[in-house]
């Protein structure tokens, strides 16, 4: 084979990736998933939080969805597979549990604040704890979901998994975090590794 003739190998000699092409159509379609994502989210929540639906506020609510969907998708989806249904389908299951463990400590703090010995049932203290979750995603939500229940509020996270939580009285930060990170760490960390 002479110098001049090109080999349909010669990438494989200079180092360049096989297939430029199909790496451009993944990303073409990565950013389309995104946005598709993005717009079917934000409809729903125009919908949610509208409650109209007139033909002229349903085009209208798309036509916005549609504009947000295009200057936010990588914001919100920056990159879209699988595993994201999993996530969300884990959350949706955790967060009536969530509710109910909020519900459970509303009761706690208002027999708390109500009893007549208030003063010395309530002693403000701070745990530290450390947990196994690494995730960025999975942090975040454990940091909400103590901030979310009464009687609780994270004073910091750390991305070694190490949390300060300001507790109300010793029953409350003796439960801190509880189950919250193992079914944190079954949604998010499980399908992470």
């Amino acid at each position: 084979m002479s110098e001049n003739t090109a080999s349909p190998y010669k990438h494989m000699r200079s180092g360049q990736s096989p297939r430029p092409l199909k790496r451009k159509l993944s990303e073409i379609l990565r950013r389309v998933v995104s946005f598709v994502l993005t717009a079917i989210l934000m409809f729903g929540l125009w919908m949610i939080f509208s409650g109209m639906f007139e033909p002229l506020l349903l085009w209208l609510g798309v036509i916005s969805s549609l504009i947000v969907a295009a200057m936010t998708h990588e914001l919100i989806f920056p990159c879209p597979s699988w595993s994201y249904i999993r996530y969300i389908l884990g959350f949706l299951v955790y967060v009536p549990w969530l509710i109910w463990q909020v519900f459970q400590a509303n009761i706690h703090l208002m027999k708390l604040v109500f009893h007549p010995r208030m003063m010395e049932l309530i002693d403000p203290h701070i745990v530290t704890f450390q947990t196994s979750l690494r995730q960025e995603l999975s942090l975040v939500a454990l940091a909400n979901s103590i901030t979310l229940t009464p009687g609780t509020i994270t004073i910091s996270a750390d991305p070694g998994g190490r949390f300060e939580v300001h507790a109300i009285d010793r029953q409350t930060g003796a439960g801190v975090p509880g189950s919250m990170g193992e079914k944190l760490e079954r949604i998010f960390e499980d399908q992470a590794a």
